[in-house]
């Protein structure tokens, strides 16, 4: 198995061995929408940014799901960023299949390793999405709705299904799809909170409205969505911080002592110390051993008995920008810093400003 940042290193005694709903792994939200990306010929992109890596890059530092926003464009699928329920030239980012590719091209460099696609759907095509990811090469590695628990019950291993190549689970938000092409509604099987502003206030955990409640029985993943309504890069460094850890503890709580599964932010790299490399570590050490790392954990040990292990010290911030945590891959240098997001939330705070650019 690669080294995987989110589940830690040097403990292959233990990753694989529990149902894959006992662990937890790291989301991008709008894992496409990347600072920096290029926009259509001869049109200006106006919407938001979410990351700030490839797809590809974010895949080889730890994350393990990605939420992408398909779309019917331009007599294909797209990802876009758009409102509405239809994309725009000027909110449109690249075919969905291009993405698609970097998925297929990191699972079978890496044949343990499982990926998780959340679908926010807007394809009408029929059997859109079907033939998609078959020209992409991932049905080979699809996990099979009809083999997915839907009483609640524990999931496979994450050994059984590195074994049987059932190594990418993808949900759509369509629940006709489902029966049509045979892609998994994704609120039968994940319970989930708000989005936007209500997933990171301090205190409160809210079901998300389309999710099953909290205390369903028949959902046995819980995908925990943190990230503002509207993103800012620099504001993320303080997102990622203790707030991230305090709002893990209030989700846990409100699920009824169900920890995340998948942790949904945004420009994942950066907090001010800790991070959501550092949290991921901690709730997988939990969940394996007992202990507050996974580098605590011993072979053979009862849970709950942990190696001393000294935790870092977040580090003080030192400038405004905030540091990036865990093995850092960018598509482009860190070196300025930019922040288009600012521009976008002023037109929409501002809306006639907009009549002066069209």
């Amino acid at each position: 198995m690669m080294e995987n940042h989110v589940l830690g290193v040097n403990c292959g005694w233990q990753i694989g061995g529990l149902p894959f709903n006992k662990y937890s792994w790291l989301v991008t939200h709008n894992s496409f929408s990347i600072v920096d990306a290029p926009a259509l010929p001869g049109v200006q992109r106006f919407t938001f940014y979410n990351q700030e890596d490839t797809v590809t890059n974010q895949l080889k530092n730890g994350v393990r799901g990605l939420m992408l926003d398909m779309y019917d464009f331009n007599g294909d699928i797209w990802l876009c960023h758009s409102f509405r329920g239809q994309c725009f030239n000027f909110t449109a980012f690249k075919p969905a299949i291009n993405t698609l590719r970097e998925v297929e091209a990191f699972l079978s460099k890496n044949p343990s390793e499982i990926v998780t696609i959340i679908i926010e759907d807007y394809v009408h095509t029929p059997k859109g999405l079907t033939k998609l990811f078959k020209n992409a090469g991932l049905d080979k590695y699809w996990f099979p709705v009809s083999k997915m628990p839907k009483k609640g019950e524990d999931w496979p291993t994450v050994t059984e299904m590195v074994k049987a190549n059932h190594r990418l689970l993808v949900f759509t938000s369509v629940a006709s799809k489902e029966e049509e092409e045979g892609i998994a509604y994704q609120w039968k099987y994940l319970l989930e909170n708000e989005a936007g502003d209500p997933g990171v206030k301090r205190g409160s955990c809210p079901n998300r409205k389309e999710s099953q409640p909290f205390n369903s029985k028949t959902a046995s993943l819980f995908l925990m969505n943190y990230f503002p309504t509207y993103p800012i890069e620099d504001e993320a460094c303080k997102e990622h911080s203790a707030p991230l850890a305090d709002m893990i503890r209030t989700c846990y709580k409100a699920a009824g002592s169900m920890m995340p599964n998948f942790l949904a932010v945004n420009f994942y790299l950066r907090s001010d110390g800790g991070g959501v490399f550092y949290d991921l570590d901690s709730m997988n050490g939990q969940r394996l051993c007992g202990c507050n790392t996974i580098a605590a954990c011993q072979a053979g040990a009862p849970f709950g008995s942990c190696k001393n292990i000294s935790m870092p010290t977040p580090s003080p911030m030192t400038n405004s920008v905030g540091s990036f945590s865990g093995p850092v891959q960018f598509s482009t240098s860190t070196s300025t810093v930019y922040h288009p997001n600012h521009f976008i939330i002023a037109l929409f705070l501002f809306p006639w400003i907009i009549s002066l650019f069209f």
